[in-house]
């Protein structure tokens, strides 16, 4: 089924600031990682829908406390032979650098307290990204955390080629409208527990 809006969603898209759209978020999505225990096992029910095609790198993250988190998800496509790679921060204001995972690797905490791969690890390219995010819209516009590594990254990674992106998100993270600047990236899909959205791009 595809991803619904949620019934009762909070007025925080009627904000215009980003900062206290990203307070209201946060407030939220701690509210839904509450209520819906079972978010990593509902997601991975969708794994096929994303046509993620066998063998593939994909660009994954490690869920902080309260994010969506993709862990099974993730376990279900590398079950069709998927690689994964994990983004470690390099630099402040720098694009984030995708390193190759392998089963045993065991990440390090950085900056951020996120987990991230060793510096060491081979440096990967991957075409596919699961993007982690605080609220997204019926356009596919994403609101981040505010340091923009995201859009620095996938603006580097598409220098190179097309990327497709793919949010991972409770339904109820779901807004009427964010504000959207010129360095912004919609996302191509977002994957929910209840579904998976493609937005298209004009």
């Amino acid at each position: 089924m595809a991803g619904q809006r949620s019934a009762t969603r909070p007025p925080i898209g009627q904000m215009s600031s980003k900062n206290l759209l990203r307070d209201a978020a946060r407030t939220r999505r701690a509210e839904l990682a509450k209520t819906i225990p079972d978010f990593a096992a509902r997601l991975a029910q969708h794994a096929t829908a994303l046509d993620i095609p066998p063998n593939s790198l994909i660009g994954a993250y490690a869920a902080l406390p309260g994010e969506a988190d993709p862990h099974l998800l993730l376990k279900a496509l590398v079950s069709t032979g998927c690689t994964l790679a994990f983004p470690r921060v390099a630099a402040k204001g720098a694009p984030l650098v995708f390193h190759h995972w392998q089963p045993g690797r065991v990440m390090e905490r950085g900056t951020f307290g996120i987990a991230e791969p060793q510096s060491d690890w081979p440096i990967a390219h991957p075409r596919i990204l699961l993007v982690p995010l605080l609220a997204f819209d019926a356009r596919g516009h994403r609101l981040g955390y505010g340091g923009g590594y995201y859009d620095r990254t996938l603006e580097a990674l598409r220098a190179h080629g097309t990327i497709r992106t793919i949010g991972i998100a409770y339904a109820g993270q779901e807004i009427d409208s964010i504000p959207d600047e010129n360095h912004d990236h919609q996302l191509d899909m977002i994957a929910t527990e209840n579904g998976v959205r493609r937005f298209h791009h004009t």
